[in-house]
């Protein structure tokens, strides 16, 4: 069964489509079959695996309404053991429908469930907002994993995030758990960036994973070229720093249940 994690974090711009992206590219490198789910209606990360939106005959839109299953609209991208379900904007328009229908909460995990013995991880990116597609992506995960920007206003709203979690484990999915949280845009070489890592390393001790996601122009360039930071300059400081996170998140989901996965390193 796939490892479900949801990328999330309501505040945008804080590398959370970046990190599903790169995250589910060193994974499938690491010769876990992965899928990504573009679940954010701005559908940044299918067009950041250069998917041509265009050409689609169906998406996360159609899913959620129950029109297609999951395994209908996958793509496989052009890299090894990555697969994608891609999403246009159509979908911001899906959570008014939904308001009233049935399940509407558990609409994605029921999606999930049918293919999650196709692959060892399955990562969710969300919309940056505590929407009903986020809540739906909660539902549907095992794990959390949540992308912090190195800045002054980084913890603020957090706690309604978690808040939200906690609700989440009380009612549908008791064993939601945050994996771990990501200082991203980190600058080592100012005071603000390593006094913000402090503040979050004691909001969430324990949780912080090890590698920090530096500012890297090379991260900002790949989505417009469509390909991962691997693929694009793997010696830049932000590809090594995602292919360590890949290693840290294996480490932490599959220590328990070394059997369970590939014998792939990062």
């Amino acid at each position: 069964m796939a490892t479900v994690i949801a990328v999330t974090n309501q505040k945008g711009g804080v590398g959370k489509t970046t990190t599903s992206i790169n995250v589910a590219y060193f994974l499938a490198k690491a010769g876990r079959k992965t899928l990504l789910i573009d679940f954010d209606p701005q559908g940044n990360a299918t067009s950041g695996l250069g998917v041509d939106k265009t050409s689609l005959t169906g998406d996360m839109t159609d899913v959620i309404k129950g029109q297609q299953q999951l395994e209908q609209i996958i793509v496989k991208t052009e890299h090894k053991n990555l697969w994608l379900a891609p999403t246009t904007s159509v979908l911001a328009n899906t959570e008014v429908e939904m308001a009233q229908v049935d399940r509407r909460f558990s609409r994605l995990r029921m999606a999930v469930d049918a293919v999650q013995q196709a692959y060892d991880y399955i990562i969710i990116d969300s919309p940056p907002s505590l929407s009903l597609l986020t809540v739906n992506g909660l539902i549907a995960a095992k794990y959390v994993l949540l992308p912090v920007q190195a800045e002054f206003y980084a913890l603020e709203g957090l706690g309604q995030l978690l808040e939200t979690m906690k609700l989440v484990r009380k009612g549908m999915n008791p064993t939601l758990e945050l994996l771990g949280v990501l200082p991203t845009m980190m600058d080592s070489r100012t005071t603000l960036s390593n006094q913000v890592h402090a503040e979050i390393k004691r909001h969430f001790p324990g949780k912080v994973f090890d590698v920090t996601i530096p500012r890297n122009i090379r991260l900002a360039e790949a989505p417009s070229h469509g390909i991962p930071i691997g693929v694009y300059d793997k010696f830049s400081k932000g590809s090594r720093a995602y292919k360590a996170l890949a290693k840290e998140v294996i480490d932490r989901v599959e220590a328990a249940q070394p059997a369970a996965a590939g014998e792939g390193t990062v």
